[in-house]
């Protein structure tokens, strides 16, 4: 089991590492690799090696590094809370977008956008997005839990009714909203990693950071709570506090994960289940590969989302629910044999 973690780890940051390059370099402007990499290290430590012109310059450290990076944090975050989600209801088809938490986030971040814009400045829209997110996350598990445990039919139905009226709640927003909040809306609901300026990349940031610290400090709970509830309780594990704890830090994750970029579905459900096919449920692994992988998926995905119809972009929401949707229904069919 560890040499598989140790590969794992090692793949993974691997392919990090090329697929960073490979955004740094690839675009509607292709960039020379080496003096891509030494422009970074110019702005890093002040020196004077590259070569590149000043306009490629600007590309370089004021766009590509910039989205790279909030991939690499929106993408992490996402990842460890669907972990999360999917250990709580100790269910592979739960997550943040399914259940409907981004969708709810997002709700709280377009209202903020549009009935009441910057009242607390910079916190209006990650806090309302952590709001929305908070009340959507407790509404569904409550929803979901019963004498028995938390039922998966109710949870992926009170889901799909969340979203729905998000949906519905955001059409309406939109038919109120003037032109310069229409297009701040169209981010939110397709996903974009275009609002990648200092003060979204030091919050995702922070609290990728975080939550990564705060997860892995209750990952035996987290194993223990896979066991079922009731033996999670003969272990010692507080289990109401610590669903309350987790559905609060997801809250945090997703919501502050919408505010910088919009809705991105589908990297919640299929990394976490990606990652324990290769190395087992234990959330001391599960965790931080997890997070390894989900900043590989997205900013791979955001790397299609520039390439397939340069010198235009896709929305990155639109990439990584391609690629899920499909990874969604397979896992489907799974537990629909697994049920019969």
């Amino acid at each position: 089991m560890q040499r598989s973690v140790s590969l794992c780890a090692l793949a993974l940051a691997s392919l990090l590492i090329v697929c960073a390059l490979l955004s740094l370099v690839l675009g509607a402007m292709n960039l020379p690799v080496y003096d891509s990499l030494l422009i970074v290290v110019d702005k890093l430590f002040g020196a004077n090696l590259s070569q590149l012109e000043d306009y490629q310059q600007i590309v370089v450290l004021e766009l590509r590094l910039p989205r790279l990076l909030l991939a690499v944090f929106i993408g992490a975050i996402l990842a460890q809370c669907g972990a999360v989600v999917q250990g709580l209801f100790r269910n592979p088809l739960a997550d943040p977008g399914i259940i409907g938490v981004s969708s709810g986030a997002a709700v709280g971040a377009i209202v903020a956008i549009v009935v009441f814009p910057a009242v607390w400045g910079s916190w209006t829209i990650p806090t309302m997005a952590f709001v929305g997110g908070l009340l959507t996350t407790l509404l569904v598990y409550g929803l979901a839990q019963s004498k028995s445990g938390t039922s998966v039919l109710i949870l992926l139905l009170a889901g799909v009714a969340i979203s729905a009226f998000a949906g519905a709640a955001i059409g309406f927003l939109s038919y109120f909203a003037d032109d310069a909040s229409l297009r701040e809306l169209n981010v939110w609901q397709m996903g974009s990693l275009t609002g990648a300026n200092d003060a979204n990349l030091w919050l995702a940031f922070t609290t990728m950071v975080l939550l990564m610290i705060a997860f892995q400090r209750r990952a035996q709970a987290l194993n223990a709570l896979l066991l079922g509830e009731p033996e999670a309780r003969h272990l010692g594990i507080d289990v109401e506090q610590l669903k309350l704890q987790m559905i609060i830090l997801t809250a945090v994750g997703v919501g502050v994960a919408v505010s910088c970029s919009g809705i991105i579905g589908f990297v919640g459900l299929v990394v976490p289940h990606l990652v324990r096919l290769a190395t087992g449920p234990n959330h001391h692994f599960l965790l931080p590969l997890s997070a390894l992988l989900g900043a590989v998926l997205l900013m791979c995905s955001d790397l299609l989302a520039r390439l397939v119809v340069q010198p235009a972009e896709l929305p990155v929401g639109l990439v990584t629910v391609l690629l899920g949707a499909p990874f969604f229904l397979i896992l489907l069919i799974q537990q629909r044999k697994n049920w019969s």
